[in-house]
C-alpha cells in the first residue's frame, strides 16, 4: 500500500527500501525533459545531492523563468492544491516546499507502476 511521505528524507529511504530509487531520478530526468527543462541528474547522484540540485534548479526556475515552473508543475503533475497551499514570502523556502511535491508526485508515479505492473 502506498504511504505518502512525510518529507524528503523518508521519500528517499522509502525509494531507497524498495530499491526504485534509480527509477525515481529516471522519471525526473524524463518529466524535467518533457517540460523542455533538461536536467540530466546521473543514476549514480546521491540523494542529498539531488535534494540540492532539484532544489536551485526550482529556485531558479521561480525566479527567472515562472511559465516554465508553471509548466513543469502541470506536466508533473503536482496538486494545484498543495500549491496554494504554500507561503511564497520566502523564495528558498518555496523552492525547498516545491521541490518536495515535485519528488513526492514523481515518486508517486514510480511507485504505482512499480506496484501495477
Amino acid at each position: 500500500m502506498f504511504v505518502a511521505p512525510v518529507n524528503t528524507d523518508s521519500l528517499f529511504a522509502q525509494a531507497q527500501a524498495e530499491t526504485l530509487y534509480l527509477n525515481l531520478i529516471e522519471q525526473i530526468n524524463k518529466d524535467f525533459n518533457l517540460a523542455n527543462e533538461g536536467v540530466d541528474f546521473p543514476l549514480s547522484i546521491s540523494p542529498e545531492e539531488l535534494k540540492i540540485q532539484l532544489h536551485e534548479k526550482i529556485y531558479r526556475m521561480i525566479q527567472y523563468k515562472f511559465a516554465e515552473y508553471l509548466n513543469l508543475l502541470y506536466i508533473i503533475d503536482v496538486p494545484e492544491n498543495e500549491i496554494k497551499q504554500l507561503d511564497g514570502s520566502d523564495l528558498v523556502i518555496l523552492a525547498e516546499e516545491v521541490s518536495f511535491l515535485v519528488l513526492k508526485r514523481e515518486w508517486q508515479k514510480v511507485w504505482f507502476r512499480n506496484y501495477y505492473k
